[in-house]
């Protein structure tokens, strides 16, 4: 390659570097300041890697923190508690298990599953759960998730 040759390609070189740099400027330009851009999509499967909505699964683990837990697969939507037993009923234990169906934030999302049982003569029998019970925790996850997902949105 002579000198004139090198020179000339050099200087191609740099002049289209710089259309492609002044290109993606400008492309980037457009992108920012528009006041009719559409705001974020607040839907949870959009925002997050999990496989459920985030919303409810946050809300979920939230609504349970005092239990301990057995497994939390947030790919699944399943969180299953351990045995608790409530230090002023001490004769009595709970497990849970909450189920997340759905990447929407929608009630039917939503299946909790609760155990209980109680001691008699030094042995755990099986009890029966209120429904009210469950309907209590389902309503406070919701709850919960619709706060996570309000507040959210007022951060747009």
């Amino acid at each position: 390659m002579t000198v004139s040759t090198y020179s000339t390609v050099n200087i191609l070189g740099k002049s289209a570097r710089a259309g492609l740099i002044a290109l993606a400027a400008v492309s980037l330009a457009a992108c920012g300041g528009g006041k009719d851009r559409p705001k974020a999509d607040l839907a949870a499967s959009k925002i997050t890697t999990i496989g459920v909505n985030s919303y409810l699964w946050r809300a979920s683990l939230e609504a349970l923190s005092f239990m301990p837990l057995l497994q939390t697969d947030s790919n699944g939507g399943v969180i299953v508690t351990d045995w608790y037993t409530n230090p002023n009923n001490p004769n009595e234990r709970m497990k849970v298990t909450v189920t997340i169906l759905d990447q929407d934030l929608r009630a039917d999302a939503l299946r909790v599953a609760a155990s209980r049982q109680a001691l008699t003569n030094g042995v755990w029998v099986d009890a029966p759960v209120q429904a009210a019970t469950i309907q209590k925790l389902e309503d406070v996850i919701l709850t919960r998730a619709r706060d996570l997902r309000r507040q959210a949105s007022a951060g747009n």
